[in-house]
């Protein structure tokens, strides 16, 4: 699976970013779709993940409330809407790819830089 995350940018505190990440190579219907972020000296974040379906989707307890995970299985993408963004979101976002049978996501993108200014 290919995975291309785009949108990220420089916003200010308080305001919104919307990520898309296309995926080709495989049936999208079948894959769960993650996404994560990394800060600069931290380890690797979950962020959250979405069924293929599109229902349930769960988050990391830092962006619950604030972040929302969609797709369009039409388009092969999927989004993640971020709202009220802090500085402390500041990182590189990468999305990620699952088949519903494992646990462990084996497909990544090549990651976008979210910068939050305070």
């Amino acid at each position: 699976v290919q995975l291309q995350a785009s949108g990220g940018g420089l916003v200010q505190a308080g305001g919104s970013l919307r990520l898309s990440c296309a995926a080709s190579g495989r049936t999208f219907s079948d894959l769960v779709m993650g996404w994560f972020r990394q800060a600069p000296g931290k380890e690797r974040e979950f962020v959250g993940a979405i069924s293929p379906s599109g229902s349930s989707p769960y988050y990391g307890v830092p962006v619950k409330g604030r972040f929302t995970i969609s797709r369009d299985n039409a388009k092969n993408t999927v989004y993640l809407q971020m709202n009220s963004l802090k500085p402390e979101d500041t990182a590189v976002y990468y999305c990620a790819a699952r088949l519903v049978t494992t646990r462990a996501y084996d497909n990544w993108g090549q990651g976008t830089q979210v910068t939050v200014s305070s």
